[in-house]
């Protein structure tokens, strides 16, 4: 069973790039709980309850003229109906009229928790964290809530400091 989930889960994971990339944000609550915490460091800025998280991301993908999110390298740590996921992202955003140039290139990672629910696994909380960016820093404008945050992160350094939950949940093992 715990293989089944982790497929589950991984599905989850994925379909988030795709609902992103192409805009359908109702795809979100197959992927996010109702009380969904996002904290995207990117982004600059946290959500809290799905309907604010996909308001906000429409508004802010909307001034794109592309973009293309991939997730790999998934990890995923089941416990009874609780789990832990850590993946690794590429951004690929395209602004043609931004001043500079029309692409910003990011990488990154994201930290869940996720829950089963009556409708399959779902993300409770997570966690994006920038680890480096190429291109124009003026791709991703200031949108509502959303003012991009260029600081890159070293992912041994959260560790270090106790700050992945994906690598708390597997050190309790």
């Amino acid at each position: 069973m715990v293989e089944h989930d982790k497929a589950a889960i991984i599905e989850v994971l994925n379909l988030y790039g795709f609902a992103l990339d192409a805009h359908q944000w109702d795809l979100f609550d197959r992927i996010f709980a109702e009380d969904v915490t996002a904290e995207f460091g990117p982004a600059g800025s946290a959500w809290s309850g799905l309907a604010n998280f996909k308001r906000s991301f429409a508004e802010f993908h909307a001034g794109l003229d592309g973009h293309q999110h991939t997730m790999m390298g998934h990890v995923v740590h089941v416990d009874g109906d609780k789990a832990h996921a850590f993946s690794y992202g590429n951004w690929l955003l395209v602004r043609e009229s931004a001043d500079g140039g029309p692409s910003w290139e990011g990488t990154g990672w994201y930290d869940d928790e996720l829950v089963r629910t009556d409708r399959g696994w779902l993300i409770q909380h997570r966690v994006c964290r920038l680890m480096s960016w190429t291109g124009n820093p003026l791709v991703p404008e200031p949108n509502a809530e959303h003012h991009p945050d260029m600081q890159t992160n070293v992912l041994r350094r959260h560790a270090d400091e106790g700050r992945i939950a994906f690598l708390k949940a597997i050190q309790a093992q």
